[in-house]
């Protein structure tokens, strides 16, 4: 196998796209049934017969895991996760890789399917969010030289400790995708769904969403923190930590898709500079989150040391937080409120926490809300732009939103909003700063569950 690595973002020419390794990630609507699986293996093999080395992780088919989900929901009260929960729901990946696999063989190539323990994707002991520790592809490399297109079960991995498979997490064959490419030293990671690219928001949501071209890192960043569903977070933070670049396209079209240029400390060529846009567009995009809940801790004592009590005790709890605001109530002196933004699935989890320490912390009650919803405007040209502030709350304010809460980054506007007008926010914020485009954005398949 060729270990010859091009610069991150350039741009390849015929000859040396003949002389790449490139690794594929399809996701689960790309795979969502046999005539998407065949669509996939012909894809694949066309990109091996243009004279690349080809590695591609897969992701369950369709809704696979949702269903695995709510079959373990059938069984038993408590879904959470476990050595167990991770030991069915990698079935999923399982099934997707020999799928596949199998209709390769079919069409005369060679491939063979890996789990993510025979990638040599080894992971700490946490069930359900496991993070990447090593990264040992060794049968990967073995296999591609051989030459196979080697298909790696995305979103698992394995403890050397306990010898235990662990998932990591939701979206995390983005994560697998990006990791494996680091450690082969691809030349590039393709991020195949079911829509054409990065789009300013998400089509299913405002379908006059348009495509952007390029993205920068830190831009995407910003979005995937912050709900939009086209990459996994830890797979950019990934891609970034190492420099690689990204391409996201669609399975179902051959359009160019987007490419996620990576850091700007980077060295840049001339060849570099052809991918990016000489003037930074003011915003790059409108993300959402439909998964965040709201917790107030109401009457904490208002004295130093409180807030460090309360965050360090969620800090032992493992729950990680988002959002937070301290408010100091004028009708009730020597107490002040601590609300804060979470994953609902650490909702229970942070709860149970603060109530057993109750007494120890000395506030009144707590106040849990999951009908909210966070939407962020993100784009690296607010660094030098005025008014794009003035802007954003404008269009909620005529759109009828009202805010709970508000953070913000050089690149970034934050704010929680009541879920059910989240939508209306997205489009109205949208509209307000012109990423509107003439027709509507074409989603090839997928639910959005």
């Amino acid at each position: 196998m060729r270990s010859r690595r091009l610069p991150v973002a350039h741009k390849v020419t015929d000859l040396e796209i003949s002389m790449s390794l490139i690794v594929q990630k399809f996701g689960g609507s790309s795979v969502a049934d046999a005539e998407g699986v065949k669509r996939v293996a012909r894809r694949v093999v066309d990109t091996q017969k243009a004279g690349n080395d080809v590695v591609v992780v897969v992701s369950a088919m369709g809704d696979t895991t949702d269903e695995l989900l709510d079959l373990a929901a059938e069984v038993t009260s408590n879904v959470t996760p476990s050595r167990e929960l991770d030991m069915l729901l990698t079935a999923g990946e399982r099934i997707s890789t020999a799928i596949l696999s199998m209709a390769i063989n079919d069409l005369g190539a060679k491939a063979q399917s890996f789990t993510g323990s025979q990638a040599g994707m080894i992971t700490d002991g946490v069930h359900g969010s496991a993070r990447l520790v090593e990264v040992n592809p060794d049968r990967i490399r073995e296999s591609i030289e051989a030459g196979n297109i080697a298909i790696v079960a995305g979103f698992q991995g394995m403890n050397r400790q306990s010898g235990d498979i662990t998932t990591l997490g939701r979206g995390g064959s983005d994560t697998t995708a990006v990791a494996l490419a680091a450690a082969l030293n691809a030349d590039v990671c393709e991020i195949y769904s079911d829509v054409d690219g990065v789009f300013t928001a998400d089509p299913r949501i405002v379908p006059t969403a348009h495509k952007l071209d390029t993205v920068t890192s830190e831009e995407m960043l910003e979005m995937a923190a912050n709900g939009a569903k086209i990459l996994h977070l830890r797979s950019v933070e990934y891609a970034r930590r190492f420099n690689l670049k990204l391409h996201v396209r669609s399975s179902f079209s051959n359009l160019e898709g987007t490419i996620v240029i990576p850091e700007e400390s980077a060295e840049l060529t001339p060849t570099h500079l052809k991918e990016i846009p000489l003037e930074q567009p003011l915003i790059s995009g409108v993300a959402h989150d439909r998964t965040r809940a709201k917790i107030t801790v109401v009457g904490v004592p208002d004295v130093p040391g409180s807030a460090a009590k309360v965050f360090g005790l969620l800090n032992e709890a493992k729950v990680n937080l988002d959002m937070i605001v301290q408010n100091v109530p004028t009708d009730r002196p020597g107490v002040t409120d601590i609300s804060f933004t979470l994953d609902q699935a650490q909702g229970p989890t942070a709860l149970k926490a603060l109530e057993d320490a109750k007494a120890e912390l000395g506030f009144q009650e707590v106040i849990y809300n999951e009908s909210v919803g966070k939407l962020s405007l993100v784009g690296a040209g607010m660094k030098t732009n005025p008014g794009v502030s003035f802007t954003f709350f404008e269009a909620l304010s005529a759109a009828g939103v009202n805010i709970d809460m508000i953070s913000t980054s050089e690149i970034r506007i934050s704010v929680i909003t009541e879920l059910s007008k989240l939508d209306e926010a997205v489009r109205a914020v949208h509209t307000a700063f012109g990423l509107d485009a003439e027709g509507e954005a074409t989603v090839y398949g997928g639910t959005g569950r």
